[in-house]
């Protein structure tokens, strides 16, 4: 019975990877409660584990006594004698004995194996926890076993990791059996052990594979200063070189573009712009939001606002699809950045209109009469406005706007 029971804990040691120490201590603490119940609490006894041989021994030490008084602490001279002791005792001497655990009864040696159980599942959450909290922000390698509604199923080194929907990138599919990386993002305690999560769609994954694939920032001569992400969209990175010898971003993208690739095929083609951070704010937004060119910046650095003013064709790229530029941007600067749009003014344009070119398209009736009403060229007219237009007493409202609008078009399709 002593050598299956500890037989079953040292495959706990070699699956497990329990330490043996710290198992023999929970076998000595289990079988010391065993003892304590059958023999009282004041029972002195030793518990010797041997978990290389296999073995547990437990030795009960109790008082040489005339009469027992107490059964449990003491024993009497004459049953001393009449188990043949080789060593000369006394009354007054302490008896040990080697208690075999069939006393205890079958019942109560399955109720200490339950709590060896209880015990050594405890044992191994703390080892499980104590292992993934010293690897939290790192990226591990591990294979979906289990794909549900919400999360995925990761086995890492046989223990189960959660990739919850929220930190996965949306346009990725997932399949059983495919290899995954991913971040140690968070250990959750729970009354049945930690739930390790894991996170592809967090800042610090981006960060730890720029950290693999660019040796200049592992090793600390190029530093990351910001992310801003919208995982499987777009990313904007601002890096910082510590060697003015060194180009920060030329240095991530890497030649022919082969280092930032790397990334992006991991992130599922999200496209990643990589800026040079700039202390001065107006710097490092104008840098955020390119490609777009503005006209002009203005920021409140108490209140962390800035407006923008850009020409009306440059609004869309200021803003980008979906409005993740303009967003990304304001993550990445800390910035609430507000966009004023700007038409821009006709008489900027270098090439003109005449009039009388525009015949077809306006008609010679109303040619003449702008002609006869000193407007000679397009830019002369859009310049005046529209409410110049509708001064003119030969056309209504209607006309007038119609004939702005036209000439407005012809305009802008020959710029």
């Amino acid at each position: 019975m002593n050598s299956s029971i500890v037989e079953s804990f040292s495959y706990m040691v070699r699956e497990k990877g329990l330490d043996k120490d710290v198992l023999g201590g929970i076998i000595e603490e289990v079988f010391g409660v065993l003892v304590k119940k059958q023999y009282g609490q004041e029972a002195n006894f030793e518990v010797v584990v041997n978990m290389d041989k296999g073995d547990i021994e437990i030795f009960l030490e109790r008082e040489i006594v005339e009469e027992v008084e107490d059964p449990k602490t003491q024993i009497s001279i004459e049953e001393v004698e009449s188990r043949g002791n080789d060593e000369e005792l006394e009354v007054g001497d302490d008896y040990i004995e080697k208690i075999d655990l069939s006393s205890f009864g079958r019942r109560q040696i399955n109720l200490a194996r339950q709590s060896l159980n209880q015990r050594i599942r405890e044992v191994e959450k703390e080892i499980i926890q104590k292992e993934y909290a010293e690897m939290l922000g790192e990226i591990i390698v591990g294979d979906i076993y289990q794909i549900r509604r919400n999360d995925i199923l990761v086995n890492h080194n046989k223990h189960e990791l959660v990739l919850p929907r929220s930190e996965q990138i949306m346009r990725e599919r997932y399949r059983k059996g495919d290899t995954i990386r991913a971040v140690i993002k968070e250990i959750k305690k729970t009354p049945n052990g930690p739930v390790i999560i894991i996170s592809r769609a967090d800042n610090i994954f981006l960060k730890r594979l720029f950290e693999i694939e660019i040796p200049e920032i592992f090793d600390g001569i190029i530093e990351i200063k910001d992310i801003a992400r919208e995982p499987g969209e777009r990313a904007k990175v601002s890096v910082e070189s510590n060697d003015p010898r060194i180009d920060a971003v030329g240095a991530c993208v890497g030649m022919k573009g082969v280092r930032i690739h790397a990334i992006v095929r991991e992130l599922s083609n999200e496209n990643i712009d990589v800026i040079n951070y700039a202390e001065d704010p107006v710097v490092y937004i104008q840098r955020a939001i390119a490609p777009a060119k503005i006209k002009q910046l203005e920021i409140n650095e108490e209140e962390k606002t800035c407006t923008v003013i850009a020409d009306n064709d440059q609004v869309s790229l200021l803003v980008g699809r979906n409005g993740v530029n303009i967003r990304l941007a304001m993550k990445l600067t800390g910035y609430q950045i507000d966009i004023i749009r700007e038409e821009k003014q006709f008489d900027e344009y270098e090439e003109d209109i005449e009039l009388v070119s525009l015949k077809e398209e306006l008609g010679s009736d109303v040619v003449d009469i702008l002609i006869n009403n000193r407007y000679d060229t397009a830019v002369e007219v859009l310049s005046a406005g529209l409410d110049k237009l509708k001064e003119i007493e030969d056309f209504d409202e209607a006309q007038a706007e119609e004939i702005f609008e036209t000439i407005k078009s012809q305009f802008e399709e020959e710029e």
